[in-house]
């Protein structure tokens, strides 16, 4: 079962949501909030899986409440709802960590769907918005900021590793690299947090871009 909370501001958004989300298979909704401030007390007491999180909301909006939930729970997945097609909050909270990006009139069968890709450690992202996506990806991939990793950490890495790197950066979910390289999602989940651990880098985004930016993601095994 699927622990969902909602954190929306609009009380009849979120109530409806609540209504529709709780008939469906494997969905289970703990809680549904109006801000960020609830979200965390509320996340602290049911842990939910997956939240969907409005990304314009008084106070503390979206981007800021992925980042806090993310600090405090990084195995939370997050999915922002809006109803703007808004680059600075779509990269903001992409960059914080959430797991992808769904305007709110999207059909309850696609919302249900997203919620379970999330949960799979997949990216949700509407076709409105990937292509700016990619782009903002690839410019800081190869942009001059890159990521810093210490040197004696990489030579840590394993060949298992560097597969599991070279997945990661080529875009894949822990699902499609479990059944990639004949592993269980659990072994690749814990590879990845130990590859972290190593390289000091924050979450499978960083990963992926260090992965891109120095050529790991072509490096001969």
């Amino acid at each position: 079962m699927i622990k969902v909370l909602i954190v929306d501001d609009q009380e009849l958004f979120r109530e409806s949501l609540k209504v529709v989300l709780s008939v469906s298979e494997n969905i289970r909704v703990t809680d549904a909030v109006s801000g960020v401030s609830q979200a965390l007390r509320s996340a602290e007491q049911e842990r939910p899986d997956v939240v969907l999180m409005d990304i314009r909301m008084p106070g503390m909006d979206g981007v800021e409440g992925t980042r806090l939930l993310k600090k405090r729970w990084p195995d939370v997945k997050i999915i922002v709802l809006t109803t703007f097609d808004d680059d600075e909050y779509i990269f903001g909270a992409l960059k914080n960590g959430a797991s992808g990006y769904l305007l709110k009139g999207s059909s309850i069968a696609k919302l249900s769907e997203s919620i379970r890709i999330a949960y799979e450690d997949g990216a949700i992202i509407t076709p409105t918005v990937a292509t700016k996506v990619i782009h903002q990806f690839s410019h800081m991939a190869q942009g001059s900021s890159r990521l810093q990793v210490d040197k004696e950490a990489v030579k840590d890495i394993s060949r298992s590793e560097w597969q599991i790197i070279q997945t990661v950066g080529g875009g894949m979910s822990n699902k499609e690299i479990a059944q990639e390289l004949s592993l269980s999602e659990g072994t690749v989940r814990n590879s990845i947090s130990n590859i972290l651990f190593k390289l000091g880098l924050r979450d499978r985004t960083q990963l992926a871009i260090w992965a891109v930016q120095t050529g790991a993601v072509n490096r001969p095994l």
